[in-house]
């Protein structure tokens, strides 16, 4: 039956180097279509995403970028299982769709020569033919087509050039047969792999695929041996071994025979295709990089970048004024909640535990964007391999490599990715290093507390610049605090790793590889699904997590409710001002100056009242409790209320002070603001103090339980929690003391 006739689906695989405009690819593919989930039972991200041709629908699978199909850990497992059918939430592909790029077509071909031994349709996107000219090569594409068995096409990722071609090539390649080569290896191990295969099928009815055999070969890491995987029986494994003594006898040596092997196919099939020139001209790239790998200005670089992404938190919200808005709608859902329901322990949970819970974070939603989208531009455009480069001279010194330090600025943004993250870190022990730091890094989820204690306590000293006729005013000092907050988190980072390198996790520094892609200009497409993306995710935490916690902290705050503990002269003044307020029409209630007056005095008794039933309250009560413990970091009761409360997750601190402080109906971010500067026991030291607790604070639940994930065992969620915890104690305290110093 021909394609045109099946009402099916095509699956389609993308599959390709990293830096070789893999993800730019599937964009231009399936554009917005798409949906993003986790391969289940690993952390792998399982992007799917939705296209067509001539009515023809294909879902495009983008597998997970990688040098090699050569798994070593359950992640890496992933493409292998899906590429031979091997899981269940996925079809095997019809078609695997493979991404190089022209400029580097040998090391490309590598990953090529193992895909095209899975015996599927094949289609080459031959992509970056901008990049070969500008390295001054040149590339015989026609003579190329000629000696692969499959369609190349060619195709500009960045600028949707030859998609359509490409799509009509992965149509016409699912009637066709599978794409096969001979097997690049030689001949005594091809003669082992069948010996394998042959003992398999004796013993089993669904032998394992000829690839996972030659995997099993050549595994030396361990880790088919050690997985789970059917057919593999510890009598194979003697005879693996056995197979292995043989080959080392006959001088094929295993796992090298492999690159040799790959590496001689790919220059056979190469030769006299590229053209490259005696001298290598000097890129663009070439120059950026001299200036920006270089250590002593490529350090200064990065830190003023840094610094210029945390000044643009607060200036970007400042110029668009989207805060104001999302803090108007809050209070417009506070007044439409009061105007239908009386006032009791219902309105109270709505309007204070729901609405200014929720609200309180979502406020921030615009810094938040602003952060991941610097993170996503740095990304695309290439600079964050550069910046892993100049790190690893950093990290080397403290006993890590540069491959730490993507993780590391991944938990800037979450930590739980940047936990994920460290799975491309061999060495077991610099893994663990890592994660134990990384939620050091100053999350997103700090960034609310950040902004709420510096936008009330640090003085708003600006830049005043001109640009094209407009004033533009720079908060420099309210950055360089934020910046400073961070500074601290990557500081003792530092200093954490290296004691654990020298004690409990010693071992020798591991070399750093690590590709430098060239630059180009970021896509805006893959850097707003990318912000827009780590978002959602954040507003899907202030729906779920921070929803409940503001809910039980409303609670504790409101209960017991017993009245019989107000002052009578409270309860005393609170009526006699409402009896006089009700003597008042409508019109002189606006517009009467008195009537103003006793609604002023009027809140004022409620918002008293409020703190009398507060400070009776269960959580109120915790919070007199530890206050002798935090007495010495310049907190209250208060303050020792919003540290308990947030400890399963701190964003819900804000939320947490905005019940707390019990500002009413309608409060906004610039109110709370007002209300803790007012307060009479904080001051800038005090402020600091708080920010140093929670920059060093282990406080998320999701964290810790990543990482008794990532390492097996709760040992080291329970080391985490204990010594973050400490050092934040030590850190606020010390802070506290000696900012009283210079305040006093």
């Amino acid at each position: 039956m021909s394609l045109s006739a099946s009402p099916r689906v095509i699956t389609i695989a993308l599959l390709g180097n990293p830096n070789t405009g893999k993800s730019t690819l599937f964009s231009a593919l399936c554009g917005v279509r798409q949906r993003v989930a986790n391969y289940p039972g690993v952390t792998v991200e399982k992007k799917v995403g939705r296209t067509e041709i001539a009515g023809i629908a294909m879902d495009v699978i983008d597998l997970p970028g990688t040098y090699s199909l050569a798994p070593k850990s359950p992640d890496e497992m992933v493409a292998v299982d899906v590429l031979l059918g091997r899981r269940s939430d996925v079809p095997r592909p019809d078609v695997v769709l493979v991404i190089v790029d022209a400029s580097n077509l040998e090391r490309n071909f590598y990953l090529f020569s193992q895909v095209l031994e899975l015996g599927l349709p094949t289609v080459v996107a031959l992509n970056m033919m901008d990049v070969v000219a500008a390295k001054g090569q040149t590339l015989d594409v026609s003579a190329l087509r000629k000696r692969l068995p499959m369609p190349l096409i060619e195709v500009q990722a960045n600028r949707k050039l030859g998609i359509h071609e490409l799509k009509a090539a992965v149509v016409d390649a699912v009637d066709r047969k599978p794409t096969t080569i001979d097997s690049p290896f030689p001949e005594k191990f091809r003669m082992e792999v069948a010996l394998l295969e042959e003992l398999i099928r004796k013993s089993d009815d669904k032998p394992l695929p000829r690839y996972l055999v030659e995997r099993l070969l050549l595994d030396t890491s361990g880790y088919l041996s050690e997985a789970s995987i059917a057919g593999i029986t510890p009598e194979l494994l003697q005879e693996v071994s056995a197979a292995r003594e043989r080959l080392k006898t006959a001088g094929v040596p295993i796992p090298a025979v492999e690159a040799m092997a790959r590496y001689q196919w790919a220059g056979t099939v190469l030769k006299d295709i590229v053209t490259r020139p005696k001298v290598r001209p000097k890129t663009l790239s070439d120059k950026f990089d001299r200036l920006l790998t270089n250590r002593i200005f490529g350090t200064f670089f990065f830190l003023v970048l840094m610094l210029l992404m945390f000044q643009a938190v607060f200036w970007i919200n400042d110029v668009l004024m989207i805060g104001d808005g999302i803090d108007y709608a809050a209070a417009w859902l506070q007044s439409l909640v009061s105007s239908y329901l009386p006032e009791g322990a219902l309105r109270s949970l709505i309007n204070d535990g729901v609405i200014a819970g929720v609200g309180g974070v979502v406020v921030f939603l615009p810094q938040i964007l602003t952060l991941f989208c610097f993170i996503a531009i740095l990304e695309d455009c290439g600079y964050m391999a550069r910046a892993a480069y100049l790190m690893d001279k950093l990290m080397s010194k403290i006993g890590l490599s540069g491959k730490s330090f993507i993780p590391l600025l991944s938990s800037f943004a979450c930590a739980v990715p940047g936990i994920m993250a460290t799975r491309v870190i061999e060495n077991r022990r610099d893994r663990l290093v890592t994660i134990l730091v990384a939620p050091l890094m100053s999350c997103s989820a700090r960034l609310p507390v950040y902004t709420l204690f510096i936008g009330a306590f640090i003085p708003n000293r600006t830049l005043d610049l001109t640009l094209a006729g407009w004033g533009i005013h720079v908060p420099w000092l309210r950055g360089l605090v934020m910046f400073s907050m961070y500074m601290i988190g990557i500081v003792t980072g530092i200093l954490v790793a290296w004691i654990l390198k020298k004690t409990l996790l010693r071992g020798a520094t591991p070399p750093f590889v690590m590709e430098l892609p060239s630059y180009k200009v970021p896509g805006l497409r893959i850097v707003w699904h990318r912000m827009t993306e780590q978002g959602w995710a954040f507003l899907q935490r202030a729906g779920t997590l921070i929803l409940a916690i503001s809910v039980i902290v409303w609670g504790l705050g409101y209960f017991p409710h017993n009245s019989a503990k107000i002052a009578p002269v409270l309860i005393e003044q609170q009526t006699k001002l409402e009896s006089q307020l009700e003597k008042l029409s409508p019109a002189e209630l606006e517009n009467n100056n008195a009537a103003l007056k006793l609604q002023s005095q009027l809140a004022v008794v409620e918002n008293q009242i409020a703190g009398e039933y507060l400070s009776t309250s269960y959580l109120g009560r915790m919070g007199h409790f530890i206050e002798p413990a935090v007495r010495p970091l310049g907190w209250d009761w208060k303050i020792g209320c919003a540290a308990i409360a947030s400890f399963p997750a701190r964003e819900v601190v804000n939320a947490t002070l905005g019940v707390i402080y019990n500002l009413g109906e309608g409060a906004e971010e610039q109110q709370l603001e007002e209300t803790i500067k007012a307060e009479k026991n904080l001051n800038i030291p005090v402020a600091l103090s708080i920010m140093v607790f929670f920059a060093l604070c282990a406080q998320c639940v999701s964290t810790l339980v990543i990482i008794r994930r990532e390492t097996g065992t709760w040992l080291w969620p329970l080391f985490t929690f204990v010594y973050m915890t400490a050092l934040a104690y030590l850190g606020a305290f010390a802070t506290y003391q000696i900012g009283m110093l210079f305040v006093g």
